[in-house]
């Protein structure tokens, strides 16, 4: 994984294509209150890629910036090391990210990256 110069930790590859995220849509849904993480198996042994989404439900541009802002150094910082090879992750925050500590927002992802309840 490429560094990207930020405190020693390396980040995933990042999903940026439409269509890299609608194949992710037919993969496994799991549900929680912070979020929606969808992971779809490619088959293959590569770098897990992950992807962020924020719909503009959750409010104006500011805000949902500051979602996926959470989220990717959440991910960055915690939950990266849990990935799983082959996999690619999208990740759809909801407002509820913002209320919680950041300490509980990186265990929740990780443990929903393993896929335990």
């Amino acid at each position: 994984m490429p560094d990207n110069g930020k405190s020693g930790f390396s980040s995933p590859p990042r999903l940026r294509k439409r269509v890299d995220f609608l194949a992710v849509r037919r993969g496994e849904k799991r549900r929680g209150r912070f979020f929606l993480m969808e992971v779809l198996d490619r088959g293959d042994d590569k770098s897990p890629r992950v992807g962020f989404t924020v719909t503009k439900k959750v409010g104006n541009a500011v805000v949902r910036n500051r979602v996926r802002r959470r989220l990717k150094e959440a991910v960055r910082t915690h939950a990266a090391g849990d990935m799983t090879p082959g996999k690619d992750y999208v990740i759809v925050g909801r407002e509820e990210i913002l209320d919680i500590a950041f300490d509980q927002l990186a265990v929740e992802l990780s443990r929903r990256i393993r896929g335990t309840r």
